[in-house]
């Protein structure tokens, strides 16, 4: 099936305002508090897994192997980790959030109380050196970098102490020396690690609570459309229920009209009573017709239809905007009729972010082509702007922040496009993004469904 040959291109940045309600921005806005609120539990049970193997070890070597150990300093500093734990469980709920100083300082004991426990067990040739990587990645997946940064350097000062204050490794006889080279190669390997599993602890922690933060920006969107529902649904409710009551008020009132005589001082209140009941009748009827006919709305539209209400609210920006629809070539005969497609807020709501993305970066002209066929529904987004970055074309759809630019109109990028794809793509959709080929300017955005994914059935009325 031919595609659109002459579409024009689309912007470069989406607006994070396209789809973002307020408290999607505010969400935006504390991505960071991610970062460093740790439950207290998870940071207690992990040390006491580490208290456990740092027991079992000891005891092992100890009395399985025999070497000879500094055994009273070895459990001296685990017990300094085992008091740590029963303190924190004295003195906090199991249930604490541990803000980012909170947890950082627990690590940085760990760090030490680890660094102490292999000093006195061979120092920069005990074969468990590089355990001391773990606080370290623990640390740079839950906190800020300079935290994470922080913690890193004192494990890595923690190594550069062990070279000369370690004590001997265990063994039977002689003391064993380890080659000064070898110890060196083990403090590299540690230096090489903690940077290693820093910055990518760090990375893969925040890309986390950058998706995290995403969809929750996605639910509040669709959590508005479902208050904006449930308004309805309570009007109509509403209506329905004064609607007895005030027929009866109504009904009383005509007849204590008829009883109450022209030139009666009460005549003109009854005949008030009488005209604002019946006003009031009037209003609650229009809300249950108006309740009845939203449904049926809501619940399917034409194609064109819904690209009409996707562009309206961008009629007025100066930019022309073009819609168009037609069947694609090829196709057999009962495609000619547009399809009526199930009207879902999640469509109108990507649509017209993309479109109010095309509109700010549109040098004079946005196109919105519609194209059906026997086996899918397909849209493009197009406008006449400068087109997608290379740099950008290859980040599109991930869940990463920009600044806004004054200069430019349409501000941010990452976000809003992010929402706007799993807005669609949660009702089957596939959404490519790509430029036009020269020397035509500009870039398309293609937005593909199956035909059966979105085709509202004959009759069909959303329950």
């Amino acid at each position: 099936m031919a595609e659109p040959q002459t579409l024009p291109g689309s912007a470069t940045r989406l607006p994070s305002t396209a789809v973002i309600d307020d408290p999607s921005r505010e969400t935006l806005r504390s991505v960071g508090s991610a970062f460093g609120r740790t439950r207290l539990r998870t940071l207690v049970t992990l040390r006491w897994m580490a208290i456990a193997g740092q027991v079992s070890a000891v005891l092992f070597v100890n009395l399985v192997l025999g070497f000879e150990l500094p055994l009273v300093a070895c459990l001296a500093a685990i017990g300094a980790s085992a008091w740590l734990n029963v303190a924190l469980m004295a003195v906090f709920p199991t249930q604490h959030l541990s803000s980012p100083a909170e947890t950082a300082g627990q690590l940085a004991f760990d760090i030490v109380q680890l660094s102490v426990l292999i000093g006195l067990t061979g120092g920069l040739q005990n074969p468990f050196l590089l355990m001391i990587l773990a606080p370290v990645t623990v640390g740079s997946s839950r906190l800020l970098p300079a935290y994470a940064a922080l913690l890193s350097l004192l494990a890595l000062t923690c190594c550069c102490f062990m070279w000369f204050w370690g004590l001997d490794l265990p063994w039977h006889g002689e003391p064993l020396q380890l080659p000064p080279l070898y110890q060196g190669g083990q403090l590299a390997a540690v230096g090489i690690g903690l940077l290693f599993f820093s910055i990518s602890s760090w990375r893969t922690g925040r890309d986390e609570a950058s998706l995290v933060s995403a969809l929750d920006a996605v639910q509040a969107v669709l959590a508005r459309e479902q208050q904006l529902s449930a308004l309805g649904a309570l009007a109509a409710a509403t209506a329905h229920e004064l609607g007895t009551p005030l027929a009866t008020i109504h009904i009383a009132a005509k007849e204590l009209g008829r009883s109450v005589k022209p030139g009666h001082p009460a005549r003109e209140d009854v005949e008030l009573i009488i005209e604002q009941s019946e006003r009031c009748r009037m209003i609650l009827k229009q809300i249950s017709q108006r309740r009845h006919m939203t449904d049926a709305a809501m619940a399917r539209a034409t194609l064109p239809g819904l690209i009409e209400e996707a562009v309206e609210p961008h009629q007025g920006s100066g930019i022309h905007v073009q819609c168009s629809c037609s069947p694609l070539q090829g196709g057999s005969e009962t495609v000619e009729k547009a399809p009526d497609v199930i009207r879902k807020p999640e469509i109108i709501h990507a649509l017209g972010a993309f479109v109010e993305n095309a509109v700010s970066f549109a040098a004079k002209e946005v196109s919105v082509i519609a194209r059906w066929s026997d086996e899918d529904v397909r849209i493009y987004i197009t406008d006449d702007g400068p087109g997608f970055a290379p740099s950008v074309l290859a980040k599109l759809g991930e869940p990463y922040f920009s600044e806004r630019r004054l200069e430019q109109r349409g501000g941010g990028m990452g976000l809003g496009f992010f929402i706007a794809c799993t807005l669609l793509e949660r009702t089957g959709a596939r959404v490519t993004p790509y430029n036009r080929q020269l020397p035509a300017r500009g870039a398309v955005i293609r937005i593909v469904w199956p035909r059966a994914a979105v085709e509202a059935p004959a009759g069909w009325i959303e329950g």
